[in-house]
């Protein structure tokens, strides 16, 4: 970080923010939607004209997260599906993109449908598999690489340089979903992503009441012009309250995923080889087949996200999710409340992910009311 501080600094400080007017330390909300000219016309400040693309409090949100990622420019959206779904469309009819059998669902969905709509070629490849990864790559051009590293819920961690390095053989740009890493665990830009995705509605904000999207880009080329103005004149844009509510999120973040990290590294080890779980998936475990990867590339911790595999199959897999105390049963993740989740059954039809399986979002709880938690529902 330089002269700029260590990332907890930037944080804490909300980017080092004072105003010299006041001497408030905490930003002011600035929700006007316009902004006035003098007598001769000219704007009072050259950058701002209306709210849709100027606003002060997205702004301020944006160049912590640039920072933090190491990127050119950032920009914040109304929510992840809003800026997953904007970069997708910087894509023209006929390019292909090859994205995870495994991840974010909704998007998943999405792709599916859009891909077929706008003559955009989808193909998938299994993230657990490298070799699949390439030779889906390679059967056509292809134009973007899409990967989410660790992929939810099964948590595969995929190797960014590797796939950055595929990516570019074929002149295509890679996107990497780094939303359950955080910007504080892995920069996938450091290891050659063009783009970096993340829902900032999870561990960005934390306290689950704020949904919002963020892309960062390593350079400001072309397609980052095409997003900028697909967001501009879609209007996906986050609102003035929702930039400030996340900037103070962001304020303890490193405290918050630091915690997060902590809890579910000790929940795995607890739980591995524990009557009644047949797996436990986390990356932090070296018995997880990505572990060195994950090793290389996440640094400070593996994250708040788990799942465990139990015994009995899909019936009394939601018995045991179901005798739960401490945790909430709801979706979403990275709040400082711990959430559990049946996977499966919340996708319905169609889904990939096994019966068996709940996903666990970690919180900043007392981790033994956490494991004792479990415990109890798996021992009633």
């Amino acid at each position: 970080m330089g002269d700029k501080g260590r990332v907890e600094t930037l944080l804490a400080q909300a980017g080092h923010y004072l105003d010299r007017e006041t001497g408030s330390v905490v930003p002011a909300i600035q929700p006007s939607t316009t902004f006035a000219r003098d007598e001769t016309g000219d704007l009072y400040d050259e950058n701002r004209i209306y709210a849709r693309d100027h606003s002060f409090n997205a702004e301020m949100a944006e160049a912590i997260l640039c920072e933090l990622e190491g990127g050119a420019s950032c920009k914040l959206f109304a929510s992840g599906m809003a800026a997953a779904t904007a970069l997708v469309q910087t894509l023209r009819p006929g390019e292909r993109i090859v994205a995870p059998k495994i991840m974010y669902w909704s998007l998943r969905a999405w792709l599916i449908t859009y891909c077929a709509d706008w003559n955009v070629e989808l193909a998938f490849y299994d993230p657990s598999n490298e070799e699949d990864m390439c030779s889906v790559v390679k059967a056509a051009t292809t134009h973007m690489l899409w990967i989410e590293t660790p992929a939810n819920p099964t948590w595969e961690v995929v190797d960014i340089s590797k796939a950055a390095e595929l990516a570019h053989s074929v002149g295509a740009q890679l996107v990497a979903d780094s939303t359950v890493s955080t910007p504080l665990l892995t920069k996938p830009i450091e290891y050659g992503a063009d783009y970096v995705f993340h829902s900032a509605t999870k561990y960005i904000n934390g306290h689950s009441d704020v949904v919002a999207g963020a892309v960062i880009t390593a350079k400001e080329d072309m397609r980052w012009e095409r997003l900028c103005k697909v967001r501009a004149q879609q209007g996906g844009i986050l609102g003035t309250f929702e930039s400030w509510l996340l900037l103070r999120g962001m304020r303890t973040m490193h405290l918050r995923v630091e915690r997060a990290c902590e809890n579910a590294m000790r929940i795995a080890q607890h739980f591995q080889n524990y009557p009644g779980v047949s797996e436990v998936i986390y990356p932090g475990l070296t018995s997880h087949p990505n572990h060195e990867t994950a090793v290389k590339q996440m640094t400070g911790g593996f994250g708040g996200m788990l799942s465990i595999r139990f015994n009995g199959g899909r019936e009394e897999t939601a018995k045991i999710m179901g005798r739960m105390k401490y945790f909430v049963r709801a979706t979403s993740l990275g709040g400082v409340e711990s959430l559990v989740e049946h996977r499966a059954l919340v996708e319905g039809e169609g889904s990939l992910v096994p019966d068996d399986l709940l996903r666990f979002s970690i919180g900043i709880e007392n981790v033994e009311d956490l494991i004792k938690d479990i415990e109890q529902a798996l021992d009633c």
